[in-house]
């Protein structure tokens, strides 16, 4: 009776010697091996000239970076799914050999055991050869290829794998070897059964350079599809930057243009051209504010060389005195605009830089107010016990002597200041109201414009330069605060909030 299969792989059968680069020899040369590489890559990086030739052949456009990663990413798919399909069709073709391999070796079994083993074995379709030996290990019966030559003994490969010398046959190739114990009339016999795996290295090669060929189509196919559509994605951003480097200081009335698709890069294109935009009504305003600057300064300026030169040249010392003293007022309002044009370009330089110092405001305002002395109407005072804020004293200072003196132009009998805490949003709100003439809506937020005079015959004579309320403003927003205009039943209130980190009431 034929005892159980026992199949061989690669490796099996009798043991041999081990080949080169194999078993326990195998991991000590493999580090050292790893070491050398590793102290090579690490001066390769270090020479400046590897690391400049890296860099300059390092792909710099985005472009080439995309279809690169994509490339990358498919070729890793394609070379693991490639793998896999090796590896199973492989182990699927080593299977079915295997399987006639056992078949041929259990029909040979069954005619030991009936005692009808002839000398010569016929082979069957994908068979190598077939031998079987007695319990001394001496040849009773073979297939007619190896028909007279002893037991035959396995041999190791360079791969690690054992085989069966098999050069009689002309020929040496990947085989599996099947070997069974039967019992026959005269005794137990070990039958070997050899079968060719040529059809499953045939088939291996021809799907591995399909496989490869196909792979190489995907991977060309994939990098000319990606390069080509992020070449047309990246199309509007290159009209971008030409645009916007083709735009100079005088040119800010240019735009980018304007992309259909609704996407980052149109969204890119809407910040670009709203960033112009501000640029433009940033320089538009800086040319006008140079022209108001210039004009105010040259009216003053003539005014003052006329006077100096008739006093210069009158006989007259009482009209000389009279002349010299108007040069001085004209010097006087000259100071004061310098002296406005300099904090608005120190408020203007501030940006976003918030003072924080803490600032009694409840005391700043009293002390503002009580300094000014007689004043040509009242200013009725209305402050809590104390409210503190967060911010700079010379400027809020400054903020609330520019909207007493723009109340004290326009109003007709009296000036109210007023401080409170709002409770729902914790904000110091100061309010200066005079009780002069509205303010028509329309002309609200162009009176915080620099220069503008609503009664400009009026502002000048009493020495308005347009540029207080912007002053105002300018500090109440680097303050983190807002100034506005509203019309309350006493007249029209200037309303300045500013934020209250540290403000309390008691």
């Amino acid at each position: 009776m034929a005892e159980p299969d026992r199949a061989e792989a690669p490796g099996s059968g009798a043991p041999g010697p081990e080949a080169p680069g194999s078993g326990a020899s195998r991991p000590r040369p493999l580090a050292a091996a790893r070491r050398r590489a590793a102290a090579l890559g690490h001066r390769l990086t270090r020479n400046p000239r590897i690391a400049a030739l890296v860099d300059r052949l390092a792909p710099r456009s985005v472009r080439t970076r995309t279809t690169l990663a994509a490339c990358a990413s498919v070729a890793v798919v394609l070379l693991a799914a490639s793998a896999a399909v090796l590896l199973l069709l492989r182990a699927n073709l080593e299977r079915t050999v295997e399987t006639g391999a056992r078949e041929q070796a259990q029909a040979v079994a069954r005619l030991a055991a009936d005692g009808h083993l002839t000398v010569q074995l016929p082979l069957d379709h994908g068979t190598d050869f077939i031998q079987v030996t007695d319990a001394g290990g001496k040849v009773v019966a073979a297939s007619q290829n190896i028909a007279g030559r002893p037991t035959l003994a396995p041999t190791t490969t360079q791969d690690g794998h054992n085989t069966y010398d098999l050069h009689a046959l002309g020929e040496e190739h990947h085989q599996r070897v099947t070997t069974i114990t039967a019992d026959t009339p005269t005794g137990p016999v070990t039958i070997h059964v050899g079968a060719s795996l040529r059809t499953a290295d045939t088939a291996e090669d021809l799907t591995t350079a399909a496989l490869a060929a196909l792979s190489a189509v995907l991977l060309l196919t994939v990098g000319a599809l990606t390069w080509r559509a992020t070449g047309r994605a990246l199309r509007p951003v290159e009209a971008i930057r030409a645009e916007v480097a083709a735009i100079g200081d005088r040119d800010l009335d240019r735009r980018v243009p304007d992309p259909r698709s609704d996407d980052e890069i149109a969204r890119l294109a809407h910040t670009m051209n709203a960033m112009l935009d501000r640029l433009e009504a940033a320089g538009t305003r800086q040319r006008r504010f140079i022209a108001d600057a210039s004009h105010e300064l040259r009216s003053p300026l003539a005014v003052l060389r006329t006077q100096l030169e008739v006093a210069l040249t009158h006989p007259d010392p009482q009209v000389r005195a009279d002349l010299v003293a108007g040069a001085l007022e004209d010097t006087e309002r000259l100071q004061s605009l310098a002296a406005d044009l300099l904090l608005l370009a120190r408020l203007d330089a501030t940006g976003s830089d918030r003072p924080t110092e803490p600032v009694d405001l409840t005391e700043l305002v009293r002390t503002t107010v009580r300094a000014r002395g007689p004043q040509p109407h009242p200013v009725v005072l209305d402050t809590p016990d104390e409210i503190t804020v967060s911010g700079n004293a010379l400027w809020l200072g400054r903020l609330l002597t520019n909207l007493l003196d723009n109340a004290q132009r326009h109003a007709r009998h009296r000036v109210t200041v007023t401080l409170a805490l709002d409770a729902a949003s914790g904000r110091a709100v100061l309010g200066v109201t005079n009780d002069g003439s509205r303010i028509d809506p329309a002309d609200r937020e162009r009176i915080f414009e620099r220069f503008t005079r609503l009664d400009d015959a009026r502002s000048r004579d009493e020495g308005g330069t347009g540029l207080g309320l912007p002053i105002a403003r300018d500090i109440a927003t680097i303050h983190g605060g807002t100034l506005t205009v509203q019309e309350t039943e006493d007249g029209t209130t200037f309303r300045t909030c500013l934020p209250g980190e540290f403000g309390s009431v008691t």
